[in-house]
């Protein structure tokens, strides 16, 4: 038996999320289109007739511009140091640049292998990979380079028997039923996010929060109560988040609360309050609620 820790760690956007989803076969960690997407650390355990795997998500490594950023990138070099095995996510279609160097080389400083993983192979044409390989072996010594898909699933099955392969013998850490470490609140907090994420553009995907201020469980009419505040910076992002006769935050909501009742597979009330807190990306406190240690 196989077991151990792989953590996913790269820069922001390589797909890491999207590829901890559909390894696990649930949806762990939120998925958009903006950089800076996954602020936390989140685990998903995977079993095998071989092993166990527990995978961990992390925030893309970039170069830190509030306490918030700081605290993202320690945990994903934090994470990457803890782990038996690093899976460096990289876009395939992006041009290598100091940036991925930068991540290979924190991650190189350490004693654990990696492999690298070029992913987004599908919006690429193939004679492009074999060079792209060529290069990657040459600049650092990968103990595997697997070229993946994590949209489409494309050699993932391949990519999670090398992972197995690399992690040291051992038996399964976590019962054969368990998924993730993260409570349910954390959830809640992050299916309403990636609403706002979807919904809004410019700065205020960077800007905002979500703090969940009551969670009330499922009563007996089958109806859980959910009391969230989205944080914003100024009173500006909070005009445009609340919008016309509240018409964007009411959207938000109503996305929100059709995964939130799939995801609990019982019926949610969700009352969402735009609050403005100056400088939260700079308040430990805030950071310390929104479980970024």
């Amino acid at each position: 038996m196989k077991s151990g820790f792989v953590s996913l760690v790269g820069r922001p956007n390589a797909g890491k999320s999207t590829l901890l989803n559909r390894i696990v076969g649930s949806k762990l960690a939120i998925v958009s289109d903006k950089p800076q997407t996954t602020r936390n650390r989140i685990v998903g355990v995977k079993n095998y007739p071989e092993g166990q795997v527990v995978f961990t998500d992390t925030p893309g490594i970039h170069r830190p511009l509030h306490r918030m950023n700081v605290r993202m990138v320690d945990l994903a070099v934090e994470s990457a140091r803890q782990s038996d095995l690093i899976g460096l996510v990289r876009d395939a279609t992006v041009a290598a640049g100091s940036g991925d160097g930068f991540v290979r080389d924190l991650l190189g400083k350490g004693q654990v292998p990696i492999v690298l993983i070029l992913n987004k192979i599908d919006l690429m044409a193939k004679p492009r990979l074999l060079p792209l390989i060529e290069s990657a072996h040459a600049a650092f010594p990968f103990v595997e380079i697997v070229p993946v898909s994590a949209l489409d699933g494309t050699s993932v099955d391949r990519l999670e028997r090398v992972l197995l392969e690399h992690l040291p013998e051992g038996d399964a850490l976590y019962p054969a039923d368990y998924v993730t470490d993260q409570p349910e609140r954390f959830f809640v907090a992050e299916i309403v996010r990636e609403k706002v994420l979807e919904f809004t553009r410019n700065e205020l995907p960077f800007s905002t929060a979500v703090v969940v201020d009551r969670f009330e469980e499922i009563d007996e009419k089958g109806l859980m109560r959910l009391y969230c505040s989205i944080l914003v910076e100024r009173d500006s992002q909070k005009g445009i988040l609340v919008g016309r006769a509240g018409d964007m935050v009411k959207r938000v909501g109503t996305a929100a609360r059709i995964d939130l009742e799939q995801f609990f597979q019982a019926r949610v009330y969700l009352d969402l309050r735009v609050k403005v807190r100056s400088e939260w990306r700079e308040d430990d406190r805030v950071l310390d609620e929104l479980g970024m240690k």
